[in-house]
């Protein structure tokens, strides 16, 4: 039997990179999926590409009124929901001294007000036995050059898993992250830029030294960690952090 046979997750930021790839994932193991994302053209793209058991909403996460919509399109299915993944990020670099509060609300606005807005709006929705899933990050649990505010925020993401677990653990709501290091997605081969994420080969190039596999990570791998903790194989698991990261922070 299908992993997620007849339940109903949403996915935010899941247009493409991780998101898409996961979207898939739990199509391909029996779910219906609402995915969001900002761009419309992207978004009706990636549902098209997914078929009928993906249904495009068009939002962002730091915006109420747009998660408001979400939960009203979901809540019309009648059949709540199953499945959480607050996916949607962003990521960015300054270091100490260069930090500008464009930057700094960029982050914590998508990497933690987000996901604190989609749990929160979506909640009443949520079955007993459902399964929240929240994506991390290795930076998290490091100091690299640069990284702080994106570090902060998603650390601040894992701080949320752990309560919020503890929290929902009376309804049986399971609250875990998963941990990737950098994953070959859009946001991370998509060219010249300021960006740090967008920096080319050279990025991309230390990004597979620093890793003791000596590559990217794909985001089909974290797609299958992230349904391992939507359905029924990790019941017994929650506030949990699960790493999906070459060894990069295990080794």
């Amino acid at each position: 039997m299908a992993l997620l046979a007849g339940k109903t997750a949403v996915i935010t930021g899941g247009s493409s990179g991780i998101g898409l790839a996961t979207a898939r994932r739990f199509i391909d193991e029996g779910a219906t999926v609402f995915i969001t994302g900002r761009k419309a053209a992207e978004l009706e793209t990636a549902a098209a590409e997914l078929g009928p058991a993906a249904v495009p909403v068009q939002g962002d996460v730091t915006v109420p009124a747009d998660l408001h919509r979400l939960r009203d399109i979901a809540a019309k299915s009648g059949r709540g929901l199953d499945v959480v993944f607050a996916n949607a990020g962003a990521a960015g670099s300054a270091p100490l001294g260069e930090i500008t509060d464009e930057h700094f609300d960029l982050l914590f606005g998508t990497n933690v007000k987000g996901v604190v807005l989609t749990v929160q709006t979506l909640l009443p929705l949520l079955n007993d036995g459902a399964s929240i899933i929240l994506n991390s990050s290795v930076a998290a649990d490091r100091g690299r050059l640069g990284t702080g505010v994106y570090a902060a925020a998603k650390a601040a993401v894992r701080s949320f898993a752990r309560t919020w677990a503890n929290e929902l653990a009376p309804r049986n709501i399971r609250v875990n992250t998963v941990n990737p290091a950098s994953t070959a997605t859009p946001m991370m081969t998509a060219g010249p830029g300021e960006d740090f994420l967008s920096r080319t080969e050279q990025l991309r190039r230390a990004r597979r030294e620093g890793s003791p596999m000596k590559r990217l990570g794909e985001a089909y791998e974290v797609a299958n960690a992230v349904l391992f903790l939507a359905s029924e194989l990790s019941s017994f698991t929650t506030g949990a952090a699960i790493p999906v990261d070459g060894g990069y922070n295990q080794i």
